[in-house]
């Protein structure tokens, strides 16, 4: 085990990478060809802990699920289980009903297993126990519970906390119509979405309260048209039609564009010139936008039919609601910490749910490096000060580790605690 690292200070950083594939878009991909009838063949998948509780949960379901590992991305390859590079995944569905009648689910801390698959196995017939590392029992989950009690299911968590360990009690899904918070995790939304494609009935699902991350439906319903199944998407609510059927097909995925961040920002903060290929503008990730908020700062971002190229500027702080980005909130504020002026995130409360308490965790390493930081309910206001090297806690959560190392790029002695918390998402 690693249990820290150093990060060297460098010059501008130039060049270009292909980043590996969505983890997003791998779960979600995963979760509807499992559903569907016939194979279906995912290329350029993720493979890391996220993706891998992921595969392992469809196969303790009786899904068969082939995952070939191709050397692509890392010219030393990590040991096996640790993750490493892009994938191919080959899965052959259940046709909407998953046919083990009784499991114990392992979702380590990823929120997309736990979530999509307690509404998945909805859909089956049986007992079925989902259950996480000690975060993920303190991450929320009570209100998807909720919203599939009023189609017809039988869940409920274990301990009485409204987080996991969650019990379904599965007789298939009837569907009709629920209401679903939307302002504490869109992961709800996005997992009785993609269950209600395999409903008895029609789905009706209303939002109660302001959709987060907004664009992350809008992937789900994207996927779930690839693979068949188009939602009736209206102010306020989804409808799905009953019995439609996912069908197998070819999907390819397109690299992490919350991965992509670190290396826009990397060129933002040295003053480079980094490409990332395989995204767009047009993008089924949302976190593309990410570009915007450098593009404000004073960086110049150029977009090519498949690769977007960020050049590194004079930066300034803004003021920005990162409520439908919030995976970049870390990311941008270590471009903040280098900025003239303040910065100010609003719209993120959500992100307190998250791997950690994400805006608390950044408000307190970035005080240790110097910058002055308001923490405020929704989220954060950096004053950039003399920055001074520290030694950084990362809380197991991914996202800490990868921005906080581009802190180091320009500060010296900048010190990743636990980097290989990075498996998560990107090994």
């Amino acid at each position: 085990m690693t249990t820290a690292i150093e990060i060297q200070p460098a010059g501008p950083i130039h060049g270009s990478i292909r980043p590996p594939g969505s983890k997003s878009l791998t779960n979600r991909a995963l979760v509807c060809a499992a559903l569907a009838g016939g194979e279906s063949v995912l290329s350029g998948a993720l493979d890391s802990e996220d993706t891998r509780v992921m595969i392992e949960a469809l196969r303790q379901l009786g899904i068969p699920a082939e995952h070939d590992v191709n050397d692509l991305c890392c010219p030393n390859p990590l040991p096996k289980g640790e993750g490493t590079k892009a994938s191919t995944i080959r899965v052959t569905g259940c046709n909407g009903r998953p046919p083990a009648g009784d499991a114990n689910l392992f979702a380590a801390n990823s929120g997309t297993t736990i979530r999509f698959l307690t509404a998945m196995v909805a859909l089956g017939r049986g007992r079925f126990r989902l259950d996480g590392t000690p975060r993920m029992r303190e991450r929320p989950i009570q209100d998807l519970l909720e919203a599939l009690e009023q189609l017809g299911a039988k869940a409920y968590t274990e301990l009485e906390t409204g987080c996991p360990p969650v019990v379904v009690e599965a007789a298939g899904l009837r569907g009709g119509r629920a209401t679903i918070a939307g302002d504490i995790s869109s992961q709800f939304l996005s997992g009785l979405l993609m269950a209600a494609a395999c409903a008895e009935q029609p789905v009706e699902l209303v939002l109660r309260g302001r959709l987060v991350s907004q664009p992350y439906v809008a992937m789900t319903t994207a996927v779930m048209a690839a693979f068949g199944v188009r939602v009736d998407t209206q102010p306020g609510r989804f409808i799905v039609p009953a019995c439609l059927g996912y069908r197998g097909r070819h999907y390819e995925i397109e690299p992490d564009a919350s991965a992509a961040s670190y290396f826009f920002a990397a060129a933002a903060i040295t003053g480079g010139k980094i490409t990332v290929e395989g995204l767009s503008r047009l993008s089924l990730q949302g976190d593309v936008a990410f570009c915007d908020c450098l593009e404000k700062m004073g960086c110049m971002v150029e977009y090519a039919e498949n690769a977007i190229t960020v050049y590194g500027g004079k930066l300034r702080g803004i003021e920005v609601d990162m409520n439908a980005i919030s995976d970049t909130v870390q990311t941008l504020a270590a471009v903040a910490i280098q900025a003239e002026g303040p910065t100010t995130i609003t719209g993120v409360a959500h992100i307190r749910h998250k791997e950690t308490d994400r805006i608390h965790a950044l408000a307190t390493e970035l005080r240790k490096i110097g910058a002055d930081v308001e923490e405020r309910p929704d989220g954060l206001r950096i004053i950039p000060g003399k920055l001074s090297g520290a030694r950084i806690e990362t809380y197991n959560d991914h996202r800490m580790a990868m921005s906080m190392a581009l802190v180091g790029l320009v500060t010296a002695g900048i010190v990743i605690l636990d980097p290989e918390c990075t498996a998560k998402t990107y090994p």
